[in-house]
């Protein structure tokens, strides 16, 4: 066993790569692939030759669709990789990845800087206080700026950037790297198809603003380090590695964003961001321990990073392997799991059988007899685990904490070819559903359509080009469909009585008051209980809670499910012997769905964030043409290349064909991208038209 592989967690890096899409996480991915020897032949993104872009739909659409795993080794640690999507309507890949992170590099291209998605997984880190590192790509492309992006992740993210580096040139000029730090330049000459890195000195004219920067690094630092501040103050000098000590301090609190540069098509600055991935991502003993909670007890649980301990995982991805079945990923947080054991899934209070354990390099599989805390694998044989899900030692459980996914945007009707294909559909549908938490299908009971949601265009093409190619299912596909929702104006309370009495024995017996209100927008749905346990016992709430939400899925307006929905519990009673959890249940869900069809209910729809960059003579055009699709312009940023960005919130239903009236109004010049970012009402007008459509098809 080598020394990487002895089991010293604080030599391991769980990392991940996220970034606005394009902006070059899979060339970074596969240049640190091939710096550490775990490739010996780069492929290019442009090719559909990258090792982590492995899908077909990858390969053809030079995009990465799903999150890759892989592990390599640099200097005497381990870094396990997650390369995530940057497309928006992939989000949950990186949402789930971020879960399951120590730490994450974010990407930003040197032209576009803070573009929708970093902005996305920036919160998304955020969300789940990832430590992060920034790195600016593309300093060799025209039009970019170091400094630009950096204001702009000051101005737009909040980020208190550290610079670590800065770049020798620009665009055509871009030649190396300032290590800030340790006052030295780096070259990365290509020779005999070998790519070096030469140390030199400063350039002179650089060496006044590099020096300027490493006061500013040691001011930043002697911050994070009570002892360095008093070094500081008295003028003494400071080392480098208590700059590094004070500043990966500051990195794992969250306090400080180290920024790092380079081109990685071009294989400039990749090995000192791996250097800086060593010395100032977290291990997984420098984060804090996860916390779970005990379900017989109730109990919160602090599970700390020690192979010895007892087991606890979380499930984070679910895959279909042509070979092997169903994969699913996990990362270990405590303990050691060997390949044959028994578990409990804790969430679903299932017994699973683990077969084999799997070490995934993309989509290729090593079979390894044992996994410890700290780490991530893929596991085979885990017949009723999915994402999100916790993992255990029967004797030992504990719950941690789920993942939250956004809900769809957007819906396809969908139909088999064939009689043949029927089963079949209904089957894959249900796989690339478990995959995919964001992916949701449903069959209309009153019309029989079978409808499929998903984020975006893209998203619902993938999985009906996946249909055919991957699960041999022809069918045919409708046009794109906003996934609307519905929401109440007035507060309502009504009661639900379910009530069966019987002659022969136990009857059923369940009722409840409830009270209906609006909630706060993009709250979704609240429960309150405000009964005791002598109106209705505590046992019975949950089966209250279900009976709602069930009951919420479908409006009276038009079908659509229900949100920003406070559902207060205010009464009701129990009988001593008839009732039972299902009794309540379904009176919850008599008195939801009356309610319903008492208050004032109106429609929602999604509004997306679109970002437009046109060069500045169509500008009039593009503005004018967002304001006939209903949207409102939030920001305008020039550029140095005569071009201007353009935010806007725009509601996705006048969104569909853009690229194509985009490219008629800017002669092709122009470029966005766009993410969702809430639901909000819609116009009085178009709702009515939107209910009169749905009754129509409905009868």
């Amino acid at each position: 066993m080598s020394k990487n592989e002895d089991g010293n967690l604080s030599k391991i890096r769980n990392i991940g790569f996220a970034a606005h899409i394009d902006a070059g996480k899979t060339t970074t991915t596969e240049r640190v692939l091939y710096f550490t020897g775990r490739i010996h032949r780069i492929g290019e993104v442009d090719e559909g030759a990258a090792t982590m872009d492995w899908m077909v739909q990858e390969k053809e659409r030079g995009i990465t669709i799903t999150s890759a795993v892989t592990r390599c080794l640099w200097k005497d640690s381990i870094i396990n990789i997650i390369d995530t999507p940057g497309h928006v309507d992939f989000t949950a890949e990186v949402e789930r990845s971020m879960r399951v992170l120590d730490g994450i590099v974010i990407i930003f291209c040197g032209v576009g800087g803070v573009q929708p998605q970093s902005e996305t997984v920036w919160r998304q880190a955020d969300r789940y206080r990832v430590p992060r590192l920034a790195f600016i790509n593309k300093m060799d492309r025209v039009g970019a700026n170091f400094h630009r992006v950096v204001k702009a992740m000051q101005d737009k993210l909040g980020a208190r950037t550290v610079l670590l580096q800065l770049p020798i040139g620009a665009e055509s000029r871009f030649e190396g790297v300032i290590d800030v730090l340790r006052r030295k330049a780096y070259y990365f000459p290509e020779e005999d198809g070998e790519i070096r890195q030469v140390e030199s000195e400063i350039p002179t004219d650089l060496k006044g603003v590099a020096e300027e920067c490493r006061e500013a690094l040691i001011e930043v630092a002697s911050e994070m380090d009570e002892a360095l501040m008093e070094k500081f103050i008295k003028e003494e000098e400071i080392t480098e590695e208590e700059i590094i000590k004070a500043v990966r301090k500051g990195t794992i609190e969250c306090a400080l964003v180290p920024v790092l540069t380079g081109s990685s098509l071009k294989n400039k600055g990749v090995r000192k961001l791996l250097d800086a991935i060593v010395e100032y991502l977290p291990s997984p003993v420098d984060v804090p321990p996860v916390t779970g909670i005990n379900p017989k007890t109730g109990q919160e649980v602090v599970i700390k990073a020690d192979k010895h301990a007892q087991f606890a995982a979380l499930a984070f991805k679910v895959a279909t392997d042509p070979y092997v079945g169903k994969l699913t990923y996990f990362r270990v947080y405590s303990g050691t799991v060997k390949a044959g054991r028994r578990l409990l899934n804790v969430t679903r209070d299932r017994k699973e059988k683990l077969m084999r354990i799997l070490r995934m390099h993309a989509d290729h599989r090593e079979d390894i007899s044992e996994i410890s805390a700290g780490d991530l694998g893929a596991a085979v044989g885990l017949k009723f685990t999915t994402t999100g899900d916790s993992l255990c030692d029967e004797e030992h459980p504990v719950l941690l904490e789920s993942i939250t996914f956004p809900e769809p945007v957007i819906s396809v009707a969908i139909e088999p070819k064939t009689q043949a294909d029927s089963d079949k559909l209904m089957e894959s549908l249900m796989k690339l559903q478990e995959e995919d938490p964001t992916f949701r299908m449903k069959v209309n009971e009153e019309t029989g359509q079978t409808l499929i949601s998903g984020m975006g265009e893209l998203h619902l093409e993938i999985i009906t080009d996946r249909l055919t190619r991957e699960f041999k299912v022809e069918a045919n596909v409708g046009k794109p469909q906003v996934a609307y929702k519905e929401s109440i104006k007035t507060p309502v309370t009504t009661e639900g009585k379910f009530i069966r009495p019987s002659s022969t024995g136990k009857g059923q017996y369940g009722h409840v008051v409830l009270t209906l209100e609006p909630n706060e927008r993009q709250k979704g749905f609240t429960f309150i209980n405000k009964v005791s346990e002598t109106v209705i016992p505590k046992h019975f709430i949950k089966f209250i809670e279900e009976g709602i939400t069930d009951s919420l899925l479908a409006g009276a307006l038009a079908g659509y499910p229900v949100i920003d929905v406070k559902v207060t519990l205010i009464g009701g009673s129990f009988h001593e012997v008839d009732s039972q959890g299902i009794d309540f249940k379904a009176a919850a869900s008599m008195a939801v769905n009356e309610a319903l069809q008492k208050t004032k209910s109106h429609l929602m729809e999604p509004i997306m964030a679109v970002e437009i960059v046109t060069p500045e003579e169509y500008l009039g055009d593009v503005i004018g043409d967002i304001n006939a699709r209903r949207g409102r312009v939030t920001s305008m940023t020039p550029s140095a290349t005569n071009t201007q960005t353009i935010d806007a919130l725009v509601p996705l239903a006048e969104m569909f064909g853009y690229a194509t009236d985009l490219r008629s109004l800017t002669q092709g010049r122009a470029e966005y991208s766009m993410e969702f970012r809430h639901y909000d009402e819609v116009p009085k007008h178009l709702s009515d038209s939107i209910v009169s459509r749905y009754y129509t098809t409905l009868y």
